[in-house]
């Protein structure tokens, strides 16, 4: 995605530093406003634009100024292109001539509507022309029907600078979307007829917009996510299976570790040194460090007695321990991890992935579980769970059981 840094950006910032009170919020504001002028007069902006823009919205939610938040997640939304450029600067003025741009989009707007006016005449013409004894309502259907057919206008690459209106697309894209709503399509394979359906682009568009072309997709992506869980849980019930089967098993699908993980990151060598197992990306943008041990081989206990109560043995310890390092190398490099990756560290985490109950057949799983839960309520940065665990719980996010994935039935 490429992120948009120009001048009225950074006019943006500029007024919103004169609104911010607390000096945290004004120098988060002002590290974002170096940063994109740093580039010259191409200015700067990147994912390091992002994430400053971020830091400041966070700090101005930390202070209450929550108008800051507003016209800051306004330019956020305008560097990642979701607002238009028209748009942001008629909104906050950003420009001494604004009323003279307003004028210009008038006049652009104008020119579009005597376009769009004469375009319809002469096709209504053509039509009259073709058909004398046409009646008023039959032309101003054609058109309409004209209208309907533009929305899917085609680019031929045959014929550059030139476009083309297929009549009958929008006719085609209403039979689809009818079959759809009428519930005539026997879903055999979601995934496949999913697969099949999106080679159209009226299909896709419809099935986009149709709730039930959204269960379709729906229903494929749990699919999917059911069958990469019982690969998964055969690979940590394997008693022969390493740390790189169980790595390769767990890779690509950040959702199995919950909802607040938006993907992975790419680089695992973040700390010279140290090259962490799976690096993942909160939605706060924050880093999130997997260490994974080993599960069935794990060649010891998770817990162990002492004193009438079940304590974490010394290979949890010993992983907690270098998690714990791999967040101390993060924190000491915040700035050149931020600066050469665009990742935060700063509110970095770890989960331990070690073991599974099975090795440890005389304690109840429960027993076991309860024990890790205890003692991740005194680690602050870092939990640790079992496999096992976490397939449990990624599979209740499915929903439920998948002894009938794999044919045709839904997960």
């Amino acid at each position: 995605m490429e992120v948009r840094a120009d001048w009225a950006l950074e006019l943006q910032l500029e007024q919103i530093e004169k609104v911010a009170d607390r000096r945290e919020v004004k120098a988060a504001l002002e590290a974002a406003r170096v940063h994109l002028s740093s580039g010259g007069r191409s200015r700067k902006g990147g994912r390091e634009l992002l994430t400053l823009l971020g830091d400041a919205r966070y700090e101005a939610a930390m202070a209450d100024e929550w108008q800051v938040v507003r016209l800051l997640q306004d330019s956020i939304d305008y560097a990642e292109g979701r607002i238009t450029k028209h748009e942001f600067e008629e909104r906050y003025r950003l420009f001494q001539d604004g009323a003279a741009r307003a004028g210009g989009l008038l006049q652009t707007a104008a020119n579009i509507m005597a376009a769009i006016c004469e375009f319809a005449a002469q096709q209504g013409r053509a039509y009259l022309d073709a058909n004398p004894d046409a009646s008023a309502e039959q032309i101003l259907a054609r058109i309409w029907s004209l209208g309907e057919d533009s929305k899917l206008m085609e680019a031929p690459e045959d014929r550059p600078g030139r476009y083309r209106i297929v009549r009958g697309s929008a006719e085609r894209m209403l039979w689809l979307e009818r079959v759809i709503r009428g519930g005539r399509v026997d879903v055999e394979d979601a995934r496949d007829v999913a697969r099949y359906l999106a080679m159209s682009p009226e299909a896709m568009a419809v099935l986009a917009a149709d709730p039930a072309g959204q269960l379709i997709f729906r229903a494929a992506e749990l699919q999917e996510r059911a069958a990469g869980l019982k690969v998964l849980r055969r690979v940590i019930e394997d008693a022969e299976a390493s740390e790189h089967e169980l790595q390769r098993s767990l890779q690509g699908q950040p959702w199995i570790f919950g909802g607040r993980f938006v993907g992975e990151a790419t680089h695992r060598r973040l700390v010279p040194g140290d090259e962490v197992d799976i690096p993942l990306i909160r939605g706060d943008g924050a880093l999130h460090v997997v260490e994974l041990k080993l599960s069935m081989r794990l060649g010891g206990a998770l817990v162990k007695k002492h004193r009438n109560a079940w304590v974490p043995t010394s290979k949890v310890h010993d992983a907690v321990g270098q998690a714990v390092n791999y967040l101390v190398g993060l924190d000491e490099n915040r700035e050149r991890i931020r600066l050469e990756f665009g990742i935060e560290t700063r509110r970095a985490s770890a989960v331990v992935l070690i073991g599974h109950p099975a090795l440890q057949p005389d304690v109840p799983e429960e027993e076991i579980n309860e024990t890790l839960r205890t003692y991740n309520t005194h680690l602050s940065r870092v939990e640790v769970l079992t496999y096992k665990e976490l397939v449990d719980s990624a599979e209740r996010s499915v929903g439920g059981s998948l002894d009938g994935v794999g044919g045709s039935g839904s997960p």
